[in-house]
């Protein structure tokens, strides 16, 4: 009997996805952990799986289409003549109380299009992205302005001879990331300038306490923002139309490059942790990530960030927001005691003075290391 390969969730907040791409054709033979299929959001790029030995049968969607979470994106047969079952693809149900308010992905479209959640109606208990999607597309197809892009794509240059290489999905999700911060987000950025030997010490102590063999201090440092983030909702939020969302989760990103590849670790739920249980948390997905085994989970739904580029003994870096978040904290190389603590932040949701007021807050350590206070968050 044919098995369904679904479509997965890859953020909270998407209820749709665009089924982007194709790797394996229809009857080809496929084992346990192929690469089939790609699928996006406005955050991430994720890669679909085939979850036993078989063939695969066939694709339910076309690539381009948005298709719901939950819905069949691939049969796998045991033989390749195996017929698809007529019922070909199962949606599930957009997840969301029955309030009749629009999730996130569409209060943020609904704000880019110009339109009404009032007007747009829903297909479940609440509006969702694809609800929007479908409106705005039939009244682009009645010719309304309502449906204008947010932004004319840029046109194709004339350029030199040369060769296409195809972008990769970490390379298109930088693609997204940057467009959005160009398009979407009023970025400004502040910066300061500290003294690095209270945080020095802070982590000398810290590894001496628990025995770590590599210093904890990025991971300290990026833990004091999570600090600051649990008395600060405003940290922790993204403007959707004309309001300021507010995150439940703290859900810390921290920047890993590990050769040529850039990835954003994502720390859930960080604000339950403590400073210990963070560090320990934050090396378990540094280790999966430089062997190239990270989920679409450990690396999505950041809600703030913190970003390091001293090992390269750079003195000055302005980060590129990620999607939907307000801050990005920029830790630089340090000299002759001093070194710069800099930030990335979206203007709608914070003023220069709210971020300038965050850095000095994290220039220094929140309390003496070996107090104790580390085993209680």
């Amino acid at each position: 009997m044919p098995t369904a390969i679904l479509t997965p969730r890859v953020n909270n907040n998407d209820d749709y996805v665009r089924f982007s791409r194709t790797y394996v054709e229809p009857g080809a033979p496929v084992t346990a952990g192929d690469v089939i299929a790609e699928i996006e959001t406005d955050k991430a790029s994720v890669t679909i799986e085939a979850q036993g030995d078989g063939f695969l049968l066939g694709f339910v969607q076309s690539v381009g289409e948005m298709i719901p979470v939950g819905a069949t994106l691939a049969w796998l047969g045991s033989s390749r003549d195996e017929a698809i079952p007529e019922t070909a693809a199962v949606a599930a149900a957009p997840g969301g109380s029955a309030t009749g308010e629009p999730t996130l992905k569409a209060a943020l479209l609904l704000a880019r299009l110009g339109f009404k959640a009032a007007d747009v109606p829903a297909a479940g208990d609440r509006l969702t992205a694809g609800d929007v999607l479908r409106y705005a597309e039939s009244h682009q197809a009645q010719g309304t302005a309502a449906s204008r892009p947010a932004r004319t794509p840029d046109p194709t240059p004339q350029l030199a001879a040369g060769q296409r290489v195809q972008l990769d999905v970490a390379e298109r999700g930088m693609v997204r990331t940057v467009s959005w911060h160009r398009d979407t987000a009023v970025a400004g950025y502040v910066e300061i300038e500290y003294d690095t030997s209270a945080w020095d010490g802070f982590a000398a102590a810290f590894q001496q306490r628990h025995q770590l063999l590599t210093s904890p201090l990025l991971p300290l440092m990026a833990y004091r923002l999570v600090e600051l983030a649990r008395g600060n909702p405003k940290i922790n939020s993204t403007i959707a139309g004309d309001a300021r969302h507010e995150y439940s989760a703290i859900n810390l990103g921290f920047t890993l490059q590990s050769g040529a590849r850039l990835a954003l670790l994502s720390v859930r739920d960080a604000g339950r942790m403590t400073d210990k249980a963070f560090v320990d948390a934050l090396g378990i997905l540094m280790r999966s990530g430089m062997k190239g085994r990270l989920t679409a989970e450990e690396t999505s739904e950041i809600t703030v960030s913190f970003s390091s580029m001293a090992r390269w003994q750079v003195t000055r870096h302005v980060p590129v927001l990620p999607p939907y978040t307000s801050l990005m904290v920029a830790h630089t190389h340090g000299r002759n005691g001093l070194a710069a603590l800099g930030a990335s932040y979206d203007h709608r949701a914070l003023t220069g003075g709210e971020v300038a007021a965050i850095l000095n807050q994290m220039a220094t350590p929140s309390r003496e290391p070996g107090d104790g206070s580390e085993q209680n968050a």
